[in-house]
Order: structure tokens, then sequence, then C-alpha cells
């Protein structure tokens, strides 16, 4: 039976079919998303709870240990990280990927009321959880500024107007707000004020809750209508705060005013945000949109986008609202240069297969199969729900060099029978009929390649998915194109006699082609005359792949120049909000500087931003570093970032850590660095005396550098120790030493203003000088309820020390984070195995160690890939074992993998490239790629065999000669195919470069081996099945065979 024949009989019926599959692909192309990566962000919930002018300890130990507790009872966790700061807690919840986000966050709603009754009574409100990763980059930051309007009310447009409305585009998690300015009144008392007048701040803070309330007064129901009552009891500025009355001395009132300095503020001045550009530097209320796991950034970005028109719409003239800094743009760019990559492609493919045929008409036929098969993928790509990101793009341009494999094929054994004399028609059929089994098996194989990575596990398994189903895809509707529209359009647009002479340039490629072919016949009949010296080589192959497997570096995920970088500030513990704000700027200033540097905004005080969010004084954030467009600069971004740290390098009041944003996000924390390894013991002590003796000794090693750990247990503190017995002789409570102390120091919440828009802070606190030096602590008094005025140095004694500025968890148990990113050259594989040896030297047993995000995949990876590509074997070898009945032809077909995977090393190893996620995936193409040379070649010898009865090592001799040329033509535009991914062509090009390497130097050195080694190793297969043939003895006869495919 002739699959192909009803296709060429019925040439409009076919031609209608393709017309089909055209139109379906084109429509599914149009609607297919666009986007960096597929969707592969784990389902991440971010939990955070305040209990403001609370210590880390009391943080991590009151309030994050019990959320911790209560959520190991959620199913499907993956991992669980918490950092406690002065005041908040934020524990992040990262579950397995194949856990729906929503019904998680159900659970962890569920958990916190569960777990209400044993958090601490003060908390101004119960824990809140977003579906975001704190340690995400946000993909889009707007700003908001003006030149004439206070910061105050640019916040109030920036939090109330914009905020809300960009929260509620489809796949926005949260918008934080940073550099945030919001209105508050700030009652700063004067303590010497407060004694001579014998009054305790906690009269100051009644009379603050007292005097600014908002409460309900009812209703008048009279015979004629119905009143509201109204008091008018809310104080709305700080003029209007100023003569409340706190106490009466001697018959007189004493007023606010007169006790304090009262100021319309904002509600945290120790923070701020500035946008830098090359045309200067604005003070601004900086929008950093997250995205939702998983969500769309295009159609985050578009639909921004579409929205800021309304707003300016609705915002005074006189505020300026722009995007600043949109990471779609990148996206975009590297879309478009794919694109142009493909269509490089598709050029080179085409141009080789002219070069071999010259003739346009067969040119034609082939080339067709190439938009054919891409837009019956786009089908298959829709319906499963894909889109176009790099790596699925990737699989395209990967597939134009051998979806036309099986269209050469078939054309060029139709053009054989042409050029015995026969008529097109008669040689469509009986050409396909020869050849539709060998189309079959390269194509089923093929696609069986792919099949382990579709079982693949994590988030590796949801990276490559869509990698391998496109490309399985593309090579299954290429084989369905090849058997179908090739064949007809060869019975119609072919002649008989063959090609033709063609031109100047065509037969000089014919006499190349000859000479070539020429030589290969000539030294095919020595080496099967030598066949134990190609075995020789063939065992020394095999064992250069194991060892080269050992040599080369081992790599995860290639860092791809985004045009981005990031770059946090941190000094030393203890450092003050102004001091950090002087130091940024300098940053700033030195950045702005670079050549290469567009914009960038700056945060110091607390940002929430992604990137790991930051809450300490002594740090701030540029949270994301725009660079010219990669076409634009002489550096690319590593380079910037390497330039960029040694004009740091001048500042030693503070470390500079720069890096390029992740690839791919993995875990919920991000260091200081691009990797972070995990210390964790049950014993606090412990952890804390040996974790900073490893980030030093990780620090000396070679291949790391930026070295640093969270570890910050030297903040400066005024630890006082409060004389129990003395204090409850004075009619005086720990509780109420407390709040007075947080009354002067909190600042404390002590009233509530209610606005139109939105509800205003009125804040409690000494005046600014009074906050600055332990001294002040001495002039704090307090009024007992017998009246008396006691101080605070009578009750309590000071002691200055330091204690830890931030409390970390991980699963639960207390934690020290060391980051560390790469030297230029080091691989990750060389890094992690230096630093576990010396952890493994280093630590007590009672100490462990974990490697975290990136990292930790990284070394699962490793140890799955190796059996991965085993078992990729196994299913090749299986599915060839099916489709020839038999089980040593597998072996033949499968024994040139070893030159493919030897070459692939090698290239790697030469051009300095490491053996990663992407290189491995072009192993796994290899294996695909390479066997189609043997599945020719074997195919022909054995029909030779049963239907004319040939000796093996005839019919593998023949079938080798009649095969080269297409051999020749499918390699050739495998390779060119290849290639421009190989060059590291367009944005994000040097990520992708290593699987180009893998495959172009796979091809061209098992090119080289499988022309010789596979009729070897068949004529040996052929005597295990029938011993009784020598096939040395008919060689001789053969060996003046001619080149039956060129044929005269």
């Amino acid at each position: 039976m002739n699959v192909s024949e009803p296709f060429i009989r019925r040439p409009i019926a076919t031609s209608l079919l393709m017309l089909g599959v055209a139109m379906f692909g084109a429509i599914a192309y149009r609607a297919l998303p666009v986007s960096d990566l597929p969707k592969v962000d784990f389902p991440t919930l971010n939990v955070s709870a305040s209990l403001p002018g609370a210590d880390p300890g009391t943080m991590a130990s009151a309030v994050a240990n019990p959320l911790e507790r209560q959520f190991t009872t959620i199913a499907g966790i993956d991992e669980m990280t918490s950092s406690s700061s002065t005041g908040s807690s934020n524990v992040t919840l990262q579950f397995s990927l194949d856990r729906d986000i929503d019904s998680a966050a159900v659970d962890v709603q569920t958990a916190i009321a569960a777990v209400m009754p044993l958090l601490p009574p003060g908390m101004p409100a119960p824990p809140s959880f977003r579906k975001f990763n704190p340690a995400d980059q946000p993909i889009i930051i707007l700003g908001v500024g003006s030149t004439t309007m206070p910061m105050s009310t640019i916040n109030d447009y920036a939090e109330n107007v914009i905020a809300p409305a960009v929260s509620m585009i489809t796949g926005v998690s949260q918008v934080n707000v940073n550099g945030s300015q919001k209105f508050a009144v700030r009652v700063q008392v004067n303590p010497e004020a407060l004694k001579a007048q014998a009054i305790g701040l906690n009269e100051i803070d009644q009379a603050l809750q007292s005097w600014n309330v908002n409460l309900p007064t009812g209703q008048l129901f009279g015979p004629v209508g119905t009143f509201n009552l109204k008091v008018g009891g809310q104080l709305l500025n700080a003029e209007a705060f100023r003569p409340l009355v706190v106490a009466y001395r001697h018959g007189a009132p004493i007023r606010l005013g007169q006790l304090a300095t009262v100021i319309d503020s904002v509600e945290d001045n120790k923070t701020a945000a500035w946008f830098y550009t090359r045309e200067g530097v604005e003070r601004e209320i900086v929008l950093a949109i997250m995205r939702q796991p998983g969500a769309n950034t295009i159609d985050i970005a578009d639909g921004v986008q579409r929205l800021i028109p309304r707003l300016e719409q609705q915002l005074p003239p006189a505020l300026n609202l722009g995007i600043r800094i949109d990471r779609s743009t990148a996206i975009r760019r590297a879309f478009s240069e794919i694109r142009l990559t493909m269509l490089v492609t598709l050029v080179l493919v085409v141009g080789v297969i002219f070069v071999f045929l010259g003739n346009v008409s067969a040119t034609v036929i082939p080339a067709l199969a190439l938009p054919f098969s891409l837009l019956g993928t786009f089908a298959v790509m829709k319906l499963l729900d894909f889109s176009l990101n790099n790596l699925s793009m990737m699989a395209l341009i990967l597939s134009i060099g051998f979806v036309v494999d099986d269209a050469i094929v078939m054309l060029e054994n139709v053009v054989r029978h042409l050029e015995r004399g026969e008529e097109p028609l008669t040689a469509a059929l009986r050409g396909s009929k020869e050849i539709v089994f060998t189309i079959l098996t390269m194509t089923t194989s093929l696609a069986a390649v792919f099949i382990p990575i579709l079982f693949m596990r994590g988030v590796l398994g949801r990276l490559f998915r869509e990698f391998a189903v496109t490309i399985a895809s593309a090579v299954i509707t290429s084989g369905l194109v090849s058997v179908s529209l090739t064949p007809m359009l060869c019975s119609r647009l072919l002649r008989r006699g063959g090609l033709g002479a063609g031109g100047r340039f065509i037969r000089a490629s014919n006499r190349v082609y000859q000479w070539v072919f020429h030589a290969y016949e000539v030294s095919l009949h020595v080496v099967l005359r030598h066949r134990v010296a190609l075995l020789v080589v063939f065992v020394a192959v095999l064992g250069s792949t194991f060892w080269m497997f050992g040599v080369v570096q081992k790599g995860f995920i290639p860092d791809q120049d985004t045009s981005e970088l990031n770059l946090r500030l941190r000094a030393a513990q203890g450092t003050s909000y102004y001091e950090m704000v002087d130091s940024a700027r300098k940053v700033a200033d030195i950045v702005m500087r670079n050549p290469n540097v567009v914009s960038f905004p700056v945060v110091t005080g607390s940002f929430g931003g992604g990137g790991g969010g930051i809450g300490a004084m002594n740090t701030a954030m540029f949270p994301i570093i725009a660079l010219t467009p990669r076409a634009g600069r002489t550096a690319n971004a590593a380079e910037v970032a390497r330039q960029l740290r040694g004009q740091l390098l001048q500042f030693p009041a503070f470390r500079a850590f720069v890096n390029l944003p992740p690839a791919l996000m993995i875990g919920g924390r991000m260091g200081d660095s691009s990797y972070t390894l995990t210390v964790q013991s049950a014993d606090t002590d412990e952890l804390y005396a040996w974790a900073p003796r490893l980030s030093q000794a990780i620090s000396q090693l070679t291949q790391v550098q930026d070295v640093s750990n969270d570890m910050e247990m030297k903040s400066p503190r005024v630890n006082l120790v409060l004389d129990r017995d003395k204090t409850a002789a004075v009619g005086l409570s720990a509780a109420e030493v407390e709040n007075a102390l947080y009354s002067g120091f909190g600042p404390k919440w002590s009233s509530t203003i209610y606005g139109d828009r939105s509800q205003y802070r009125v804040l409690l606190e000494l005046e600014p000088q009074y906050q600055a030096y332990a001294d002040s602590l001495q002039k704090i008094a307090f009024k007992t309820a017998r009246g008396a005025l006691v101080p605070l140095e009578s009750i309590v004694s000071f002691q200055e020390t330091v204690g830890p500025q931030t409390v970390n968890h991980v699963g639960q148990l207390p934690a020290v984070n060391v980051s560390f990113g790469l030297r230029p050259g080091v691989s990750l594989g060389d890094a992690t195995e230096a630093i576990k040896g010396v952890a493994d030297r280093l630590l007590p047993a009672t100490l462990t160690t974990s490697f975290q995000g990136q990292a930790r995949v990284f070394q699962a990876s490793m140890q799955n890939l190796g059996l991965l590509l085993f078992i990729a074997i196994g299913v090749v070898y299986i599915v060839l074992g099916m489709l020839y009945e038999s089980y040593v032809h597998p072996i033949t077909i499968l024994s040139g993998l070893p030159s493919a995977g030897l070459g692939a090393l090698v290239t790697l190893w030469l051009f300095g490239n490491e053996l990663n996620i992407y290189s491995f995936v072009g192993l796994v193409m290899l294996i695909g790629i390479v066997k189609k040379n043997a599945i020719m070649q074997i195919d022909f010898a054995l029909e030779a065999e049963r239907s004319e009865g040939r000796a093996p090592v005839d019919a593998i001799y023949e079938g080798c000669l009649i095969r080269f040329r297409p051999i020749m033509m499918t390699t050739m535009a495998a390779l060119l195919g290849s290639l421009p991914i190989a060059l590291g062509f367009g944005a994000g090009g040097e990520a992708r470069r290593p699987l180009g390497l893998a495959v172009v130097g796979g091809l061209v050195f098992s090119q080289l081996m499988t022309l010789y080694l596979t009729p070897v190793v068949y004529t040996y297969m052929a005597a295990l099945v029938r011993p009784s043939r020598t096939p040395r003895a008919s060689l001789v006869a053969h060996a003046a065979v001619g080149n039956p495919a060129v044929g005269d």
C-alpha cells in the first residue's frame, strides 16, 4: 500500500488540505500570546504581618513561628521561608508546580484564621497575603511626580487613584508604592515641657484618641422629617490639633501646641525614591507592578499602556505619570529578533537545497514543506495553550533545519526515478512507495526522542515541555506534508530526465559534489576492507565521550543580556538613613555616568518591588537599571556589571552588589548575589557562631565573588533592664512602661484621620533631637495613677549592646543565607562543588547546608539529566526495534551517537561554553538528527537484502552510495539551520548559543563518523543475524559501483 498515492492522484484535494492547514495556522499564530518563557512560575504566596515596635526576635518568635507551624498543615508546600525585622514578618510559601494557586490561597486563609488566637493581641491587623513572589522582579515601573505639588499630595493620587486602577488589570498581583510619602500628622513631644507641666506621654496619647473621633451619633425622627446628627469630632490637619487641651494646671488649659511640635508630615519619613535619566534626576513616587505567577508580561504591559491615557484624564495637569521602565520591551525586542533569526535560517536552508538540486522547481517542493510544517505547528501550539516564547521559538528555528529532511528524502528518491527515464506521475508513485517507510521511521523515531522530556518533573519538565512538544509537532507535521504535498508536487512540477544541467554555478557545485562523492566511494571501499580499525576508533570515541562529559563545565540556565541590571547597596549595620541617602546619591551619580546606562530608580528605606524586598536603614535598592539596547552597546550586560563593580570599590563604607536579573526566578528569597547557600541549625548560638566563618571561607575561593551573608547581629541596640520591684512600688507596670516608650520612639499610631479617599495616621513621638541619642532616655518620665511623675532612669538601667537586625527561617529552622556570584569563566557546577567541599570540611555535623533557588534546582537536575539521556536513547531503540521488527538493527542505527556526543562536548569546550540545560537539549536533539543518516542507509540495505537477495556488505555499500546525496543535503540543512543559534544571533542569543554549538559540533563530527561507521557496524550485526554470509568476499565485485543517485 502506498500512503502517498491518494494525494498524488488528487492534487486539488491535497492543495485545499494544505490551504486549510495554512489558514488555521495563520489564525493560531496571530492568537498566540508572546512571553519570555513558558509558564514555569511556582505558585507563590507572600504572607505579611506587622506588630509595630517589636524587635526582630519578638517578631520571629511571637508572629513568624506560629504562622509557620500552622502553614505546615497545608499540602503541597515546596519551600517555606520567613524574614522578621523590626515591626514586621514576611513568610513566603512556594508551592509545587502542580498546586493550583487559588486553592492554595484558600488553605492559607484558613490557616491564618486558625492561628489568630496564638498571635499577639497588639497587632493592628490580621496577617494578609498576596499572590506574588517577593523575590521576583517588577515587570513595569511607573513614576509619579510633579514640580509644583507636595509629595504627600502626589502620593495620595498614586495610592488612591493610580495603584487601585492598575491592580485591576488581569495578571497584576500587587502594585507596591515605593518612596511613599503618605500624609500624616506628627505630634512631636518635648519631654522637658512634659516634665515641667507634670504630664506623661500616656496623657498625650489619651488626648489624641479622645479628641480626634469619628463616631456615629444617631438620628432624629420627627413628624415632618428625619435628621442625621453630626458632632464634628474629626480633626483633619496639624492646625486643628494644636489647640487640643491635654490637661489643666492652676485652672489654665495646657494645650498640645505648648507641649509638642505638631506638623503636617508623612507617615514614613525614612524612605524616598528618585528616578535618574540622562536629562537629570527627579524625586518621585515609584510604583512597582508585580505579576501573578504564570501571568503574561506582554498582556499586563499592554493593559497598563491602555490605562495610562484614561488615568491622565482623571489626574491634575501638574502631575506627571509615565512608564519609567517596561520589561516587556526587552521581551518584544527579543521576539522580533528571534523572528529575524528564523527568516535567516529559512533562507540558509532553502539555499542549501538549491545548491544541491540546481533547479528552481525542485527547490520549491521541499521549501514549501517549511511554511506548511510551521503553520501546522502553530495550530497545535494554540490548541495546547502554548505561547511564543524563547524556547518555543528556538524549537521552531531548530526545526527548520530538519523538517525539510523528509521532503528532501522524498524528492531525491522521485528524482532518482526520473533520471531513469520514468514519467513524473510514475516516478512519484514508485518513489514515494519505496521511501514512505523510511520517512515514517525517521519521523517517528525523531519525535520519540522528546518523549522522556514530557515526563520530566519539576521546573525543568515544565520549562522544556513546550520546547519538546513544539519540535515534535513540527517533525510530525513535516512527515505528513512529505508524504502528501511533496510527492504530489513532484508529479506536477518535475520533468522526465531529472533536474537538468543547470547554470554555471550549479555545474560547478555538481563537479565539487562529484569529487566528494568519488572520494567517499573510494574511502568507503577501503574502510569496509579494514573494519577492525574503525571499530577501534569507535571504542576510542566512546571512551572519549565519557571523559569529555567529566571535563566540560556544568551550568544551569545561562545569563541572558536583557539590557537590565540590579544593584543593591549595603552599608555597615547601624548606618543612619541620612548616611544611606548620601551614599545612594554618590552611587547613582557614578552609575549614570556609564555610557551604557539609560535610566533607573533609586529607593532608600523600605522597598517593596521585588528582588527580595528591603526594609533596613543600611540598604538601598536600584531595582532595575535600564541599559541601552544590545545593538547600541559595545559591552554586554555582564561587562557593564563588572565595570560598575570596579568603579564602586572606591567607597569602603558600603558594598555594592551588581547582578544580571535571573532568567528564571526560583525560590522566594533573593540575596545580594545570584546564588544562595543556606546554613541551618536548631541551636541559634551555634548557627550564629559558625555561619560567619563559613561565609569568610567561601569568600576565599577563587571560583566565587560578591560573597555576603544576611546574618546582621551587630545592629546597635540599647537594652533597658527593668527593675520590676521599683516599678511596682511606684504604681507602674511593664506594659505601661513599654507603651510609653513606644509613644516616644515608635512612632506610635495614636489616632486616625478619616479622609474622603483614604485614612491617615496621627503619629506620636518625641521631637527629632530627642530620638537621636541614648542620653535622651534620661529625660523620659511616666505619670502614675497616683499623679506622681516617675523618671525612667529611676526604674531601669541602660546597657548599650548589639542585636539582630533580621531573623531568618527556612522551613521553621533558624537560617543564615550566604549569597555568592560566579567569577567570569567559572561554571555553577565548579562553584557549588568547591563550596560544598568547604562546608563539609569546616562545619560540625550539627549544622546542615543546602543550596537554594537556581543552585538547588541545578544540583537536582545534574543527577537526572544523564539518566534522562539514556532513557531517550532507550525510547528510540524501542521505537526502532518495533518498526524494524529487530533487536539488532536499532543498535546499528544508534552506533553514531557517541561521535555526535563527542563532537558536541568538544565544541562546547573549545568555545568556552558550559554543558547547561540548553546544550543538554542539543544533545537530545542530536539523538534524533544523527540517526536519520543511518536510517536512510539501512533502509535501502535491508530492502536490497530482502527483495534482491544481496549480501549484507553489498547491500549496505550500495545503500551508502545511493543515499549519499540526501544524507549530505539533510545534514547541511540541519547544520545551517542551527548555525544562527550557534553564532548567538539576536537578542538573548548568548543564552541560546550553547544549544546551537552542541548541535553544529555534533553534526559535523558525527557526519564524518557515521558515513563509515554505520556500514561497518551493519556488516557485523548482519553477521550475527546471518552468520553464514561472508561479506568481504563479495565486496570486490562491487568495488567500482557508480553513483546511482547521480546516474547517467
